[in-house]
């Protein structure tokens, strides 16, 4: 073995373990694995015995699906739903396996391809002849096949989906109808894994004798991984001489370690690893409101402000807007015409000289004049390195903003939307209130429901989408005046607005992301404080705030109509009069273009 081979190899080692402490946010994985022994965190696959492209394409696999396990799957609250019947609890280990595994594929494109191009390989693999009925494929196998096409959008060749058949009704008939809910709560673990636990008591799957010796790690009650493992044991030598003639087959023509294809392989792994910061900002804002308790979220509705009320009415509350405006139009558009100004001279500032077209050189005229035969000289603005950039402005919709307050949010938002545009930043317009006041649909459902006590949030959400940061404002402008429709203000829960006000930004493509908060205070929301201690709301403002200054590279800044909101965010600006709101927008705006950092 050359030492070529050896060291791409110790480069693979170094990839992988790297972008599995970054997955999992575990920083104590070590990067030693040369003795091959099992880390505390992970059970490592054994990087030395790589002879072939499918256990290249095994090994990322694996590493990526620990990592998410660690990351995604908490153990007492996989204990808590584990079923008590040993066959349940093979199927239990599957369904938390596609779980943690698709919140890695929803959230990263390169977890997505190696944990697809896995299943994908074991698929082909697979060896099954003369399947007659169900006694020929075990349930675990069925149920795995199942789980990768309904939730990882898995393609089942010829030979599997035969296999899954036998058994595809069985599950059809308890799992389709929850598998929207299933779907929607692949973040809350206990929700998900107790509904399956629900599901498998429904199935009221055997105990059979024959399935004892596949669950016997089970018994402890800790989590196994289904696809790392051969759950159905009388077909475990097959599949390994299977798997052995496949290797042989290729090491001759297809692999044999090629150091392109390693190397290419390994530029994919770097790639990921730079995204793996997504993952985590993700996977902590999760944690965050795992911990924040919603008692449901059924009632919740995030709209498009256009679907609030008809065309004719949103028209004519423009018009209302338009005739607000014109009172301080002369002094906020001053104020923006600043910033632009200041905008475009940082986006063009500095000239590439002598050039064979562009601008004449005046500069340069002299030496024309005192050597006609001079050719000649031009240059062109060039552009400097301004990045591209987003702003999202999260506007407070509740009922204390009535009046003059948001009146001022709505047309300093309409102006600095236009202003940015022009600059070539793009501008997002969102509001969050609640449908009701007292709780609405979500309390009548726990007064139903028991009481519970301290069931946590306890009203119906609404979060409204003014503008999206794609949409011209020619062609949202009408919605903007929509902040002033009657009775649409109401309560303020500030930290889930938040939380997704910067999922949203986060999966933008812009290098530079600002999220600019506009509120009068702290959160409240009668319904949820009156069975709840009376700074719930608070906490989790403060826990996502931080998380997000902290954490992650967007920029958040806050503006407190009459309220000091420092307690919560350490870039704060309170303000008296709401006739300096435009001012202070523009200004802070201007103070975050001038310093990169300026947040800290």
């Amino acid at each position: 073995m050359d030492n070529k081979y050896i060291n791409l190899k110790e480069k693979l080692k170094q990839a992988l373990s790297s972008t599995a402490r970054a997955i999992s946010d575990d920083y104590e994985v070590k990067n030693d694995l040369d003795q091959n022994k099992s880390s505390k965190k992970f059970d490592f696959f054994e990087i030395d015995n790589l002879n072939s492209k499918n256990d290249f394409i095994k090994a990322r696999a694996e590493y990526d699906s620990l990592a998410l396990k660690r990351k995604f799957s908490n153990n007492e609250i996989y204990k808590k739903n584990l079923p008590s019947n040993n066959s349940s609890k093979t199927l239990y280990s599957i369904a938390e396996k596609i779980r943690y595994e698709s919140l890695g594929i929803k959230m990263l494109k390169g977890i997505e391809k190696n944990l697809k191009d896995n299943y994908n390989q074991s698929i082909i693999l697979k060896r099954k002849d003369q399947l007659k009925s169900k006694d020929d494929v075990s349930i675990n196998e069925a149920f795995e096949l199942y789980m990768l096409k309904n939730f990882h959008n898995i393609k089942l060749n010829s030979l599997t989906n035969n296999m899954l058949s036998f058994w595809e009704k069985d599950f059809d008939k308890v799992i389709n109808k929850h598998l929207k809910f299933l779907k929607e709560n692949l973040e809350l673990q206990d929700k998900y894994s107790s509904k399956f636990s629900e599901i498998f008591k429904e199935m009221e799957i055997s105990n059979a004798d024959e399935n004892e010796e596949n669950n016997e790690n089970d018994q402890d009650n800790e989590q196994n991984n289904p696809s790392n493992e051969d759950q159905n044991s009388e077909n475990d030598d097959q599949r390994e001489q299977n798997k052995e003639e496949e290797t042989e087959a290729s090491l001759d023509t297809d692999y044999d370690i090629d150091e392109y294809k390693l190397d290419e392989q390994l530029v994919d792994t770097d790639s990921d690893k730079q995204n793996n910061e997504q993952v985590i900002q993700k996977k902590t804002i999760n944690d965050i409101n795992l911990e924040y308790k919603i008692f449901t979220n059924q009632f919740d509705e995030i709209i498009k402000a256009e679907n609030l009320e008809d065309a004719k009415e949103a028209v004519k509350l423009r018009k209302t807007l338009d005739q607000q405006l014109i009172g301080f139009q002369d002094v906020i558009t001053k104020l923006a015409n600043k910033l632009q100004r200041q905008l475009l001279a940082k986006q063009n500032r500095s000239w590439d000289f002598d050039l064979e077209e562009g601008l004449l050189d005046s500069s340069k005229l002299p030496r024309i004049i005192i050597d006609p035969y001079n050719s000649l000289s031009f240059k062109k603005e060039k552009d400097l390195d301004f990045k591209d950039t987003v702003v999202t402005l999260l506007i407070d919709n509740s009922g204390s903003m009535r009046g003059r307050p948001i009146t001022i949010a709505a047309i300093c938002a309409d102006i600095l939307s236009r202003t940015l545009e022009r600059c070539s930043v793009k501008v997002e317009i969102l509001g969050f209130t609640t449908k009701n006041w007292k709780g609405g649909q979500c309390r009548e459902f726990w007064n139903k429901n028991g009481k519970i006590k301290k069931p946590g949030r306890l009203n119906d959400l609404r979060h409204i989408i003014y503008k999206g940061a794609d949409i011209q404002w020619r062609q949202s402008k009408n919605n903007l005046g929509l902040m002033l429709k009657e009775g649409l203000l109401k309560e303020n829960i500030d930290g889930e607005a938040i939380s997704w006000a910067f999922n949203r930004l986060k999966k933008r493509k812009e290098e530079r992301k600002i999220l600019m908060v506009i509120s009068d205070g702290a959160p409240v929301d009668d319904s949820t404080l009156s069975v709840n201690s009376g700074d719930f709301l608070e906490k989790h403002l403060k826990k996502i705030v931080k998380f997000i200054e902290d954490k992650t590279e967007i920029e958040i800044l806050a503006i407190g109509i009459g309220h000091d909101v420092s307690r919560y965010y350490n870039r704060a600006i309170k303000i008296t009069d709401v006739n300096e709101l435009g001012d202070v927008m523009i200004s802070q705006l201007s103070t975050l273009f001038d310093k990169k950092n300026s947040l800290h």
